[in-house]
């Protein structure tokens, strides 16, 4: 049982609940996503009283997509569940978020202290009074956990929850109990923001580490640079920048790094992801004799089935916790202090040209009419010709995030996809949190590319985006079913075909009206040209749903080729 904090003993009281809100809007939350149930609905009164927006979302699945996306364009979010039911339903997405490194603020109402203690027989449990099997679900998905069972030490807890979302870049649980919401805790702890800086790498183990780097770095005769996505989770891509532009180096991006870098500087080359890459690029990248490689994640889907043939004994890894130089570890050494001092000191280096990227459309595929279907080799690079600077772009597990791959963006643009954990439908939640995001930063443009498979499992959170008078640009890629799992296995297998939707028709379904959203059928390419040159269209003032009709077995080399080398691997014995 909870025990008060004499309000005589605290300079400037106030409400547990009001702090933990308070503190959120302090890191830059700005919009609260969840679902209301009776053990949060006292919580969320004091949501509004922080400066924050509650924007409610259809279920909690979609809840927890959202903030992902909202995450990474704001750097941290925060989602509101109900004990058990709710916050299982959330459990994917957090997964999701601690597998690519998202901070998401999870916030769980629980019964009272008094009612767990007691081991009451309530709704929303397994009816064995175990309180705690839930909690314990989360705890391998959270890099931490704050159970604000005591007023005493609920402050402290809130403050270590939030910072260490930040500086890991991964979820945490926070639970909140009924009878703890309206608790005193100390108020002046607000005055001193939390400290979010890491510390210092040690000096003398960073110079060195440093030392390492140049000696090699110099010796190389023609190194590159590969920027990976925890480059943009763990917050160096300032640094990164420094050193593309000051070295000149050639730079390429994995598949999961798309948006870290400015794809419009002159030595940037394009995407490497092993046989999935350009002709061009892996011949470049793989027979560098130095690759400076940054914030990695070689997983299967981000290096194109483990087609990567780069040797670790030419490759100096920069992490947020360590660096690794050939076969060396420095452990506890973080890659942003390295990194500045590499820039400050490096000097004069080896420079061979690279590939250049480009949104050119080869010709074979550039014959526009009417009697033209869509194709993947046509679409991305025209999509490319397309974006605007500061674009986000969304795409989803399946064609749209190896299609992708073939896009280069203009400058400032932010690329959300879920590479690593892929789990079909998250790109609609994601667009809902990251045109809020959006919305909140200035209205930069929020484009989804999303499969027709995957759209049927999250469609739902189209309707919180015209709520929220959201305006995102919505490409619906309709090509009857999971192109992806067909090419891994069953390409004519009924279980890789979907119900066919009246699309369009769901948008006034879930409230769209003319003066808020409208809608298009694409079938060709001379209708998808006219499209992308209508002026109107690309102002993106109200939400615009783009069905586009592509054929059934068409898909980006890159997949075909990922998805063959998937199939190989789940067949191994």
């Amino acid at each position: 049982m909870a025990s008060d904090i004499r309000t005589s003993e605290l300079k400037a009281p106030v409400d547990v609940a009001a702090y933990l809100f308070r503190r959120l809007h302090e890191v830059g939350v700005r919009g609260v996503h969840g679902i209301p149930g009776d053990y949060n609905l006292v919580a969320l009164d004091y949501i509004p009283k922080a400066g924050l927006n509650w924007v409610g979302n259809v279920n909690e699945l979609n809840a927890g997509y959202a903030a992902d996306g909202y995450a990474r364009v704001k750097g941290i979010s925060a989602v509101v569940t109900t004990f058990g039911v709710g916050e299982l339903s959330l459990l994917n997405a957090i997964a999701g978020g601690y597998s690519e490194y998202v901070p998401i603020v999870h916030i769980v109402g629980t019964p009272s202290t008094i009612s767990q203690k007691d081991g009451m027989l309530l709704h929303h449990t397994l009816g064995n009074g175990n309180f705690q099997v839930f909690s314990e679900m989360s705890k391998n998905i959270s890099c931490a956990m704050a159970k604000l069972n005591d007023p005493h030490e609920a402050a402290t807890l809130i403050d270590n929850a939030i910072r260490e979302c930040w500086v890991q870049s991964r979820p945490v649980y926070i639970t909140l109990p009924t009878d703890m919401v309206q608790k005193k805790v100390e108020g002046e702890r607000l005055k001193t923001p939390i400290d979010l800086n890491h510390p210092p790498n040690q000096t003398e183990k960073e110079d060195y580490v440093v030392d390492v780097v140049l000696k090699y770095l110099h010796a190389a005769k023609n190194p590159i640079i590969l920027v990976d996505a925890c480059a943009q989770r763990h917050r160096v891509l300032d640094e990164v920048h420094e050193l593309i532009e000051k070295s000149n180096l050639p730079t390429f991006v994995a598949p999961m790094g798309k948006g870290a870098v400015n794809e419009t500087l002159p030595n940037y080359g394009g995407v490497y992801a092993g046989d999935g890459s350009h002709e061009g690029v892996r011949e470049r990248v793989e027979s560098s004799d130095l690759i400076l490689s940054i914030g990695a994640i070689k997983s299967d889907f981000n290096t194109a089935g483990f087609t990567y043939r780069i040797s670790q004994l030419s490759t100096i890894d920069f992490h947020s916790t360590y660096i690794r130089v050939k076969y060396s570890e420095y452990p506890g050494v973080r890659m942003q202090g390295v990194l500045k001092k590499i820039v400050a000191k490096m000097g004069k280096l080896n420079i061979q040209p690279g590939p250049q990227a480009s949104n050119e459309i080869a010709h074979q595929d550039n014959k526009i009419s009417t009697n033209e279907s869509i194709t993947h080799d046509w679409l991305w690079p025209r999509v490319g010709q397309w974006l605007q600077p500061h674009d986000i772009v969304i795409t989803e597990t399946g064609t749209a995030n190896f299609g992708i791959w073939e896009t280069k963006f203009p400058e400032g643009v932010t690329a959300l996809s879920q590479v690593l954990w892929g789990s079909i439908g998250y790109s609609v939640g994601a667009c809902q949190g990251a045109a809020l995001a959006a919305k909140e930063l200035g209205n930069r443009r929020t484009v989804l590319f999303v499969g027709d498979g995957s759209f049927e499992l999250t469609a739902q959170e189209v309707s919180t985006m015209i709520r929220q008078n959201l305006k995102p640009i919505i490409f619906l890629i309709n090509n009857e079913g999971y192109t992806i799992e067909r090419y891994i296995h069953g390409m004519d297998a009924t279980y890789n075909d979907i119900s066919q939707w009246k699309y369009t028709d769901l948008i006034p379904t879930f409230g769209g009206t003319p003066a808020n959203s409208k809608t298009y059928q694409i079938k060709n390419k001379q209708e998808a040209e006219d499209l992308f040159n209508d002026g109107d269209f690309a102002k993106a003032e109200k939400l615009q749903f783009v069905e586009l009709y592509m054929p059934k077995e068409d898909a980006p080399k890159a997949l075909k080729l990922t998805a063959e080398a998937s199939a190989k691997n789940n067949a191994k014995e």
